[in-house]
């Protein structure tokens, strides 16, 4: 298996604890993609399982725009992105590209080296939070954030959608300001946002139901 990294300690860290793992070999480390691709013994047979570590901030040719020429070059290889990148739409242009496998930069060695043999295996891994994304996307990212909201979040998201304060919404719910307050201050975290505006904003796409 191979790396593509250009952060030194990152590199090395998990090189270091590849080369420490007794089922796995470490081929090549490489700084950038174009590294790689420039390298003659590249074209490794097509019979040897083969697994790429690789990242997207990259300089000179991105992990992205590198996926096609490196499969190109090397159909047979199993690409794993290892990035800090976990938005929607990075996170779908890789897998779109070619890329079996994406896991995030907080991810441990000891979780990287699952993926590694998941992949070698034949099968995809994919960080938690990453694969929450993909779940998010297939629902259209209703149904998820609909199911993590209670019951009663619910309700008081839908008074504030009707334009009522803090005040008449306690009023109405037989509860304190305060609870209002906590019971809306869990709610932003659950959805991610920071102020009524966003959370009604998410309402009205069709985000929450």
């Amino acid at each position: 298996m191979s790396i593509v990294e250009d952060t030194k300690v990152i590199r090395d860290n998990i090189a270091k604890f590849i080369s420490l793992q007794p089922d796995m070999k470490l081929d090549d480390v490489f700084d950038s993609a174009v590294s790689l691709l420039n390298q003659p013994q590249f074209n490794t047979p097509a019979e040897q399982v083969q697994v790429l570590l690789l990242d997207i901030g990259l300089p000179h040719l991105s992990g992205l725009d590198a996926i096609p020429l490196i499969l190109q070059k090397m159909p047979q290889m199993n690409i794993v992105i290892l990035t800090v990148y976990e938005e929607e739409d990075v996170i779908l242009k890789a897998l779109c590209a070619g890329a079996c496998s994406y896991l995030s930069k907080k991810a441990s060695l000891e979780e990287i080296v699952t993926a590694i043999r998941v992949v070698a295996q034949g099968g995809s891994y994919m960080s938690p939070s990453i694969a929450r994304e993909i779940v998010n996307h297939l629902m259209g990212g209703r149904i998820s954030k609909a199911t993590i909201l209670s019951d009663r979040q619910k309700e008081i998201l839908q008074k504030l959608v009707d334009g009522k304060s803090y005040l008449a919404i306690a009023n109405e719910l037989f509860l304190s300001v305060e609870t209002i307050r906590s019971h809306i201050k869990k709610m932003y975290k659950t959805l991610q946002v920071n102020n009524k505006a966003e959370a009604i904003a998410q309402y009205m796409r069709g985000h929450i139901r």
